[in-house]
Protein backbone atom coordinates (compact mmCIF):
# COMPACT_ATOMS: atom_id res chain seq x y z
CA UNK A 1 0.00 0.00 0.00
CA UNK A 2 1.12 3.44 -1.03
CA UNK A 3 2.08 6.12 1.58
CA UNK A 4 -0.66 8.71 0.99
CA UNK A 5 0.82 11.88 -0.34
CA UNK A 6 -0.17 14.17 2.79
CA UNK A 7 1.34 11.74 5.25
CA UNK A 8 4.65 12.57 3.57
CA UNK A 9 4.47 16.23 4.03
CA UNK A 10 3.28 15.65 7.46
CA UNK A 11 6.83 14.12 8.40
CA UNK A 12 8.78 15.97 6.20
CA UNK A 13 7.36 18.89 7.93
CA UNK A 14 7.94 17.40 11.55
CA UNK A 15 11.66 16.37 10.64
CA UNK A 16 11.85 20.28 9.23
CA UNK A 17 10.75 21.36 12.42
CA UNK A 18 12.83 19.26 14.53
CA UNK A 19 16.25 20.49 12.71
CA UNK A 20 14.69 23.71 13.28
CA UNK A 21 14.26 22.47 17.04
CA UNK A 22 18.10 21.87 16.86
CA UNK A 23 19.47 25.61 16.21
CA UNK A 24 20.33 27.84 18.21
CA UNK A 25 19.61 31.40 18.91
CA UNK A 26 21.77 32.97 21.53
CA UNK A 27 20.33 36.32 21.59
CA UNK A 28 16.88 34.42 22.58
CA UNK A 29 18.58 32.99 25.61
CA UNK A 30 17.18 33.58 29.59
CA UNK A 31 18.09 32.51 32.97
CA UNK A 32 16.22 30.07 35.38
CA UNK A 33 16.05 29.82 38.71
CA UNK A 34 17.76 26.16 40.04
CA UNK A 35 14.09 25.26 40.76
CA UNK A 36 12.77 25.88 37.70
CA UNK A 37 15.41 24.51 35.57
CA UNK A 38 15.27 21.42 37.94
CA UNK A 39 11.93 20.89 37.23
CA UNK A 40 11.74 21.11 33.38
CA UNK A 41 14.77 18.46 33.49
CA UNK A 42 12.48 16.20 34.97
CA UNK A 43 9.51 17.04 32.86
CA UNK A 44 11.76 16.43 29.73
CA UNK A 45 12.77 12.95 31.22
CA UNK A 46 8.82 12.12 31.82
CA UNK A 47 8.83 12.85 27.88
CA UNK A 48 11.08 10.15 27.10
CA UNK A 49 10.30 7.44 29.51
CA UNK A 50 6.62 8.58 28.18
CA UNK A 51 7.95 7.88 24.44
CA UNK A 52 9.88 5.10 24.72
CA UNK A 53 6.64 3.46 26.22
CA UNK A 54 4.56 3.68 24.19
CA UNK A 55 6.77 2.74 21.48
CA UNK A 56 7.49 -0.74 22.93
CA UNK A 57 3.28 -0.52 23.41
CA UNK A 58 3.24 0.02 19.49
CA UNK A 59 5.00 -2.71 18.77
CA UNK A 60 4.64 -3.79 15.52
CA UNK A 61 1.92 -0.95 14.73
CA UNK A 62 4.75 1.85 15.10
CA UNK A 63 5.12 3.92 12.02
CA UNK A 64 6.07 7.63 11.44
CA UNK A 65 3.14 8.08 9.23
CA UNK A 66 0.03 9.47 10.37
CA UNK A 67 -2.03 6.53 8.19
CA UNK A 68 -2.30 3.16 10.52
CA UNK A 69 -0.52 0.58 9.05
CA UNK A 70 -1.94 -2.18 6.80
CA UNK A 71 -3.13 -5.20 9.41
CA UNK A 72 -2.51 -2.61 12.30
CA UNK A 73 -4.20 -3.40 15.07
CA UNK A 74 -5.78 -0.51 17.75
CA UNK A 75 -4.10 0.29 20.46
CA UNK A 76 -5.53 1.78 23.75
CA UNK A 77 -4.37 0.43 26.69
CA UNK A 78 -1.09 1.08 28.68
CA UNK A 79 -0.04 4.66 27.99
CA UNK A 80 -2.85 5.01 25.72
CA UNK A 81 -5.44 4.89 28.13
CA UNK A 82 -4.43 8.51 29.28
CA UNK A 83 -3.93 10.30 25.86
CA UNK A 84 -4.36 9.07 22.05
CA UNK A 85 -1.28 10.74 20.94
CA UNK A 86 1.58 9.94 23.78
CA UNK A 87 4.23 10.05 21.56
CA UNK A 88 3.40 13.10 20.43
CA UNK A 89 2.99 14.26 23.88
CA UNK A 90 6.21 12.56 25.25
CA UNK A 91 7.61 14.90 22.70
CA UNK A 92 6.48 17.64 23.60
CA UNK A 93 7.37 17.20 27.04
CA UNK A 94 11.09 16.84 25.46
CA UNK A 95 10.46 20.00 23.85
CA UNK A 96 9.19 22.43 26.14
CA UNK A 97 11.74 20.83 29.44
CA UNK A 98 14.44 20.97 27.64
CA UNK A 99 13.91 24.33 26.32
CA UNK A 100 13.30 25.92 29.33
CA UNK A 101 15.84 23.75 30.90
CA UNK A 102 18.37 25.59 28.69
CA UNK A 103 16.64 28.78 28.88
CA UNK A 104 16.29 29.07 25.02
CA UNK A 105 13.71 31.35 24.09
CA UNK A 106 14.46 29.98 20.46
CA UNK A 107 13.58 26.59 21.54
CA UNK A 108 10.72 27.60 23.14
CA UNK A 109 9.17 29.22 20.41
CA UNK A 110 10.01 26.37 18.43
CA UNK A 111 7.91 23.72 20.76
CA UNK A 112 5.38 25.52 20.17
CA UNK A 113 5.28 25.63 16.34
CA UNK A 114 6.17 21.64 17.11
CA UNK A 115 2.79 21.66 19.25
CA UNK A 116 0.69 22.92 16.26
CA UNK A 117 1.98 20.76 14.15
CA UNK A 118 1.03 17.74 15.84
CA UNK A 119 -2.25 19.17 16.55
CA UNK A 120 -3.27 19.43 13.07
CA UNK A 121 -1.07 15.88 11.93
CA UNK A 122 -3.13 14.27 14.79
CA UNK A 123 -6.40 15.72 13.43
CA UNK A 124 -5.56 14.24 10.58
CA UNK A 125 -4.20 10.72 11.82
CA UNK A 126 -8.06 10.69 13.72
CA UNK A 127 -9.81 10.85 10.49
CA UNK A 128 -7.74 7.84 9.07
CA UNK A 129 -7.96 5.87 12.37
CA UNK A 130 -11.42 6.52 12.38
CA UNK A 131 -11.80 4.90 8.99
CA UNK A 132 -9.80 2.08 9.59
CA UNK A 133 -11.31 1.34 13.19
CA UNK A 134 -15.01 1.35 13.74
CA UNK A 135 -14.22 1.47 17.65
CA UNK A 136 -12.37 4.67 17.81
CA UNK A 137 -15.00 7.35 17.85
CA UNK A 138 -15.55 5.59 21.34
CA UNK A 139 -12.29 6.10 22.35
CA UNK A 140 -11.61 9.37 21.30
CA UNK A 141 -14.34 10.62 23.11
CA UNK A 142 -12.83 8.86 26.82
CA UNK A 143 -9.10 9.86 25.78
CA UNK A 144 -7.72 13.14 25.27
CA UNK A 145 -5.76 14.09 22.41
CA UNK A 146 -2.17 14.63 24.25
CA UNK A 147 -3.42 14.51 27.77
CA UNK A 148 -5.68 12.74 30.18
CA UNK A 149 -9.36 13.83 30.53
CA UNK A 150 -10.28 14.76 33.72
CA UNK A 151 -13.82 13.53 34.98
CA UNK A 152 -15.80 13.86 37.49
CA UNK A 153 -14.75 16.09 40.76
CA UNK A 154 -11.71 16.61 42.34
Amino acid sequence: MAVPKKDKIFVALQFLVFIAWIVEMEAWSFKLSSNLSALSFIVAVIGLVLVLIAFLQLNTNLSPFPSPKKGAKLVTGGVFAFARHPIYSGILFMAFGISIWLGSGYKLAISVLLYLLFYFKSRYEEQRLAEAFPDYDVYKTRTGRFFPKFKGRI
